[in-house]
């Protein structure tokens, strides 16, 4: 893994130097795309960043497992879980096939 992963408040100054306006006006942005994408994902089951991705909510079913400490099988109950799908776009350029 190359380099230090970006924090919120690098990003946010990014964002206020790229667009030319305040932090606090950027932390704004970031904060409504990400509000929108939970409320929309919970609502409608996916949420779109073009050219990035997009959040998917999922049902995952009830299955066998078993628990690694004694070996005892278990019931792995059904639940809903959030995916992130990352575009084409996105995927070709972060990482090309060779």
């Amino acid at each position: 893994m190359a380099g230090k992963v970006m924090t919120k408040a690098q990003f946010v100054t990014l964002i206020a130097e790229k667009a030319s306006i305040t932090k606090a006006k950027a932390d704004e942005i970031l904060e409504i795309l990400s509000g929108t994408a939970v409320s929309e994902t919970k609502k409608n089951g996916q949420f779109i960043i073009p050219g990035i991705g997009k959040l998917v909510k999922s049902q995952r079913k009830a299955r066998k497992g078993r628990n690694p400490q004694t070996g005892a099988a278990i019931k792995i109950p059904a639940k809903t879980v959030v995916k992130f799908r990352v575009a084409k776009s996105c995927k070709d350029v972060v990482a090309p096939k060779k």
